[in-house]
Parts: structure tokens; C-alpha cells; sequence
């Protein structure tokens, strides 16, 4: 493990998407995961260890919410930033996340790309911080260093293809994970109010970033129609 490498500790309670999250972690170059915590007991245990660096932090935990661990983190005196993972979008809990130092407050579900813009960003913020430098060369300098690494403070649109939009994808997502059945793109189309066209490209995009399956409808005549699944 380089010396420079961001320790990483993976905090979720279901145990495939903590393996999932964690496998997203360590394909971004400075940064290794160091341990995974399946609750906030555990989480802490592991933080009272000398080591990590940064904690993506799944707030719906069974036996505390995450922000009792952030809170625990704080009055411990660690240093170690937060970076939130949850489905909740209530204006509250953003709030409640600024005021307890969450550095990013990242939307599940989420693609491998949207996790990698926040840590290379977040990488980029540590660099700042931590170079050798006592001074600031201007209002420009501070204003972006007291906007943190992203997510919270910073508007930043994260990496899709040209013409896709991050609404629009999660607009998709959505439909396609309540689907009890598999969906066509023009039926995913009349669900999320774009063409067919657009549906299948989000679609595509889905299946080729791994969260999404694609297989062949056949009935009557003519070529079978493709349709997806959520595959998380």
C-alpha cells in the first residue's frame, strides 16, 4: 500500500453493496479501503484505530444513525472527514450532515463514475490542505478551500456522457428499480416522459456501467425487443 494512499473505511449494513462500495473505492487510484463496518458500533471501534482517513459513512445503520457516528467521531476529537451515502432527500438531514462536517453527501443509488469524481475531488481538496505552504494568495484561494471537496458546498455536474443529464438518469434508475418486470425502453419511456431513444440510451449507459441487464423479449413476429433489469 503506497504511503500516500487515502485510507478509505466502508461503513453499510448490507453486506453486498458494502462489497460493492468498496470495489468502487479501490478502483480509484489513491485510494484503498482499509476495513468495512456493518454497523455504527463497529465503525467506531475501527475509527478508534490510528489509520483512516476518510469514511464513507451509510447513514441508516441498525443500531445507531450515522450521524450518532459523526457526532461520536467529533467529540472524540478525529480528524477524519465523512463523506455520506444514503437515499434520504430531505432538506433536514443535508442540513443536519453540514453541521457535523460531512465533507460530500452522495445520493444512493450511484454509479462507479459519480463515486469517482467525489474522490478525486476530495483527493485534490486533501493536496490543497496538506501542502507545505502557510499562506493563502487570495480571496479566490480561500473561497475554494473553504468549499470542501464538493458534493455540499460546490456545484459540480458529475461525469456522464455528453447530453445525458444526472436527473434524467435518476429519473430512470428509479422507474427501472420499482419495475416488477423487466422494461422496455418504450415503456420506461412513457414512465420517466422522455423518447424511446433517450429511455434506451440511459438504458445502455445502465447496463454498461454494470447496474442494469439487458436481455431479448420474443412474441409474435418480427426481431425480439430489448428489455432491461435493475441489477444494482
Amino acid at each position: 500500500m503506497s504511503a500516500a494512499a487515502i485510507r478509505v473505511l466502508v461503513v453499510e449494513d448490507d453486506p453486498i453493496t458494502a462489497q460493492a462500495h468498496a470495489a468502487y473505492v479501490a478502483r480509484v487510484p489513491g485510494f484503498v479501503v482499509v476495513a468495512i463496518a456493518m454497523t455504527g458500533t463497529d465503525a467506531l471501534r475501527q475509527l478508534s484505530r490510528p489509520g483512516t482517513d476518510l469514511v464513507l459513512l451509510d447513514l441508516n445503520l441498525p443500531d445507531m444513525h450515522g450521524m450518532e457516528v459523526c457526532r461520536a467521531i467529533r467529540a472524540a476529537g478525529r480528524r477524519t472527514d465523512v463523506i455520506a451515502v444514503t437515499s434520504a432527500r430531505d432538506l433536514a438531514m443535508v442540513r443536519t450532515a453540514v453541521n457535523h462536517g460531512v465533507v460530500q453527501y452522495l445520493l444512493k443509488p450511484f454509479v462507479f463514475a459519480t463515486l469517482r469524481e467525489r474522490l478525486e475531488r476530495y483527493a485534490a481538496y486533501r493536496q490543497d490542505l496538506n501542502r507545505d505552504t502557510g499562506t493563502v494568495t487570495d480571496q479566490h484561494e480561500v473561497d475554494r478551500l473553504l468549499g470542501g471537496p464538493g458534493g455540499l458546498r460546490t456545484p459540480a455536474e458529475d461525469r456522464l456522457p455528453k447530453g445525458m443529464s444526472r436527473d434524467s438518469l435518476e429519473s430512470t434508475i428509479t422507474r427501472l428499480r420499482a419495475a416488477v418486470t423487466p422494461q422496455s425502453a418504450a415503456e420506461l419511456a412513457g414512465q420517466v416522459g422522455m423518447s424511446r431513444v433517450s429511455a434506451r440510451r440511459y438504458l445502455e449507459y445502465l447496463c454498461g456501467v454494470g447496474l442494469a441487464t439487458r436481455t431479448s423479449r420474443y412474441g409474435g413476429t418480427g426481431r425480439p425487443e430489448i428489455e432491461y433489469s435493475w441489477r444494482g
